[in-house]
């Protein structure tokens, strides 16, 4: 074993930083063999089979062509819950965990229903669905794919929650909305100019329909998600996004023009305005 893991730090060396190349060794012995980290250290001294030696070597192979390990793996945690991910889902990122937990411990009491629009993975539904368990909890999304990740997700977890087709662009045309009193979205806000600031793994790999708006119109999703959540949240509901750090108070002026009233901003723990909460 220990032989194995010295050969991935090797063949992933300058490739990646080494706290990255660790982590990943962890990661690819949990998904081989379940384990976990004090696991690794225990057995170092176990032999693999010729079986899981050719899996180490296709994934680290996979891994030097940059292709994101969620990927190759399949899985992800998030908030506790095991999430199946594959390139037609956002890979879910520390910051909506962070949103997430911001959502449960600013409410007084559980919603009795929620929608997350842009649900990708299901990753809010349905760690929401588990936070508030009799909240009937709903995802949409315009990927057909991206709807089957998660469902799946919804049944490997056991949850309620439940997913349709929406396009949110659109949504005047759709007309089988419900009033909810909790709306929650990380819509696209990545403009394209911004793509060269990005990582290579994320341009090359992530679905361009759930990350990229026109340089031209940034708030192109917040300004009809605004518009939607006016006619369809509940009175006094709230409404939660993640945003472009970038765009902290133009979000915020727009719910504002849609009717919305204390709106705030919240950084993430990397200092960056990410997250906007505001009450219709």
């Amino acid at each position: 074993m220990q032989a194995t893991i010295q050969w991935i730090m090797q063949e992933l060396q300058g490739v990646y930083p080494d706290a990255e190349i660790r982590a990943f060794t962890r990661m690819i012995f949990h998904a081989l063999r379940g384990w976990t980290l004090t696991d690794l250290l225990l057995r170092e001294e176990e032999r693999l089979s010729p079986a899981e030696v050719s899996q180490v070597g296709a994934i680290v192979s996979r891994l030097r062509q940059r292709e994101p390990i969620q990927y190759i793996l399949g899985e992800v945690t998030f908030v506790g819950l095991t999430l199946r991910v594959n390139p037609a889902v956002l890979i879910p990122r520390p910051e909506t965990e962070e949103l997430i937990h911001w959502i449960i411990t600013s409410r007084n009491e559980a919603p009795l229903s929620l929608l997350d629009i842009g649900t990708g993975s299901g990753c809010i539904a349905l760690a929401l669905s588990k936070a508030f368990p009799h909240c009937d909890t709903r995802g949409c999304d315009l990927s057909e794919e991206a709807l089957t990740v998660a469902r799946n997700n919804a049944l490997i977890n056991h949850s309620g929650a439940r997913f349709f087709k929406a396009d949110i662009l659109r949504w005047p045309a759709f007309r089988e909305w419900q009033k909810t009193d909790l709306i929650v979205s990380n819509p696209p806000y990545v403009m394209e100019s911004e793509k060269n600031e990005m990582e290579e793994h994320v341009v090359l790999h992530e679905p361009p329909l759930a990350l990229y708006v026109p340089d031209e119109d940034p708030l192109l999703y917040y300004r009809h998600i605004a518009a939607f959540a006016h006619e369809w949240l509940s009175e006094e509901g709230e409404l939660f996004l993640e945003i472009n750090r970038r765009f902290g108070q133009e979000v915020t002026t727009l719910l504002s023009q849609h009717g919305f009233r204390k709106s705030e901003v919240r950084s993430d723990l990397s200092g960056n305005p990410r997250m906007v909460r505001a009450q219709k």
